[in-house]
């Protein structure tokens, strides 16, 4: 170890403090920590530290006059499409994944720990009957679309399922996929890779340690993806098997259509070479980035970078103007891919974050407030490339709810993620026919009845306004406040078909769990567990 030129290195950038504590390090600590800094492209992560505070205040500045919204050739949706075209859309995308043309490429680099649990966040239980995890959900939808699409053109397909891990999340992911045997997935289509790490800053440019032997590092944003691709050789292996279209989301979405035929289809047909499904805001100030053009190019806008007036326009149809919430789910074709990787143009974003850093004595301190950055990449910030850009709105309550905090936080829990598919799911018995009863059998509404308490102050404001009534409709059950207790699996459908068979005609009493044949059998020498009611 030649530590005296290290030396002269880490000086030539002002980072010399890395080696404060050297004297004190055991052997083996001097050489991880001398391999990790020799490792690292010094000049390359200060250049771009000095790159993101040079531009932090122009990126700053509000957009409004520089905001357009997405044309509205552009800017398709589910509920401006007839049932036919969405069944044209669909049969389309179909069509692309029964030519083995359709990869999904999975964002997973973020661990759980915004949950309490030291594991990525796609092993995470949220405590479906099944107990099925994020992973086990997504790799089931693959299954079951793989199917579909064989059914409807009678060729069978594959659909490659690539994932990209971070350092913290790329072992304990394999280890995972590997127990469960990929969820019967084939291990030679299931492709992980691992986006890079860059050292985290102090405000005045210092490298942080994180122990006296080892720098603290964060992944590289999920638009570290690009870097990624081209370093590992991902988009060589697309081309080897014939993918040319890939669908892009992030792992936390218990909702997410992996490569949805409709939003393939929809892209296809369109000639579009990068697409954004997204969804209506539910009001001006919802914290969400928004889908729009910035001085004639796509872009995703933070929500605070945008005036409460511009946010608060509307259309004629009393619509935010500005009304495409962004939801991490992208399309994009091989050919943009090649492009985008060969180019070095993506601006990294700084995030002011509490990163755990040693003192001047050498011990480990957890701050209680932000004090440090870590340098990121969105993964939309490729979307101002695109000259062929489209929009497809997908209903909020069908395709989107995210896992991020654990119970207790006002949004995005595990009970707000469960009770989203619990709701999806009984609306997919209803449309095919079934109907939902109390043990008495009277019907459930599908709209949960007041509880006691709101339904007495209804009541009472009823009688003072002279408007609406107590009626039956509006009968309090005290057992179904909450949604409907009810589970389909992928397997059995992927997303509400082929369900008439089974329910139309019939009436369950939660809670209610669907599953495949191939789930009623032994799975690894012992039965899959007793569930509430299975068909």
């Amino acid at each position: 170890m030649d530590v005296e030129a290290l030396r002269l290195t880490l000086k030539q950038y002002d980072q010399e403090h890395l080696l404060k504590f050297w004297s004190c390090l055991t052997s083996k600590q001097r050489t991880m920590l001398y391999k990790e800094l020799s490792d690292m492209d010094l000049e390359e992560v200060c250049n771009i530290y000095r790159e993101c505070n040079q531009n932090s205040g122009e990126e700053n500045e509000k957009l409004d006059e520089l905001l357009q919204p997405i044309p509205s050739e552009l800017h398709g949706g589910v509920s401006s499409s007839s049932p036919e075209k969405i069944a044209d859309l669909r049969n389309i995308g179909l069509e692309k994944i029964s030519e083995h043309k359709v990869a999904v490429l999975l964002l997973a680099g973020g661990q759980g720990t915004r949950l309490g649990v030291p594991y990525p966040k796609g092993m995470y239980d949220v405590g479906l009957p099944s107990h099925k995890t994020l992973y086990q959900l997504q790799g089931e939808r693959i299954l079951r679309l793989q199917l579909l699409a064989e059914e409807k053109t009678g060729k069978p397909c594959i659909i490659p399922w690539y994932i990209m891990t971070s350092e913290h999340t790329m072992d304990p992911t394999i280890e995972f996929f590997e127990k469960h045997n990929y969820f019967g997935l084939k291990k030679e289509n299931f492709i992980i890779f691992e986006q890079d790490m860059l050292p985290c800053f102090t405000f005045d440019g210092k490298i942080i340690l994180e122990t006296p032997w080892k720098i603290a590092t964060a992944p590289d944003g999920n638009g570290g993806l690009y870097r990624a691709l081209r370093k590992q050789g991902i988009v060589e292996d697309m081309e080897k098997r014939g993918v040319m279209y890939i669908h892009v989301y992030c792992v936390d979405n218990i909702l997410v259509k992996l490569a949805d035929p409709v939003f393939i289809g929809y892209c296809v047909e369109k000639g579009a070479n990068c697409g954004a499904k997204v969804v209506e805001k539910l009001f001006p100030t919802e914290a969400v980035g928004v889908v729009c053009k910035v001085d004639g190019k796509y872009q995703v806008v933070e929500y605070s970078e945008i005036s409460l007036k511009t946010a608060q326009k509307r259309n004629p149809d009393g619509r935010l103007t500005f009304n495409a919430g962004s939801i991490c789910n992208h399309f994009f074709t091989l050919d943009f891919l090649h492009t985008v990787i060969k180019s070095n143009n993506l601006k990294h974003h700084i995030a002011k974050k509490k990163i755990p850093y040693v003192n001047e004595e050498g011990e480990v301190v957890k701050p209680d407030k932000p004090n440090g950055i870590k340098l990121e990449k969105f993964v939309f910030d490729v979307f101002e490339f695109s000259s062929q850009f489209v929009v497809w709105e997908v209903l909020r309550e069908d395709e989107f709810s995210p896992l991020k905090n654990a119970d207790g936080a006002e949004k995005d829990t595990p009970t707000t993620a469960r009770h989203a598919l619990f709701s999806l799911h009984q609306r997919y018995v209803l449309s095919a026919g079934g109907k939902f009863v109390d043990e008495d059998g009277t019907t459930i509404p599908l709209i949960p009845s007041l509880s006691t308490t709101q339904k007495s102050s209804l009541s009472s404001t009823c009688k003072e306004t002279g408007h609406g009534d107590d009626t039956d409709s509006q009968k309090y059950y005290q057992k179904y406040q909450g949604p409907v207790v009810c589970e389909i699996s992928p397997l059995l459908s992927y997303d509400g078909e082929d369900l008439h068979e089974l329910v139309s005609g019939k009436k369950f009493t939660p809670p209610l769990v669907l599953e495949s044949t191939q789930e009623q059998k032994c799975q690894n020498g012992t039965k899959t567990p007793n569930l509430p009611f299975t068909v």
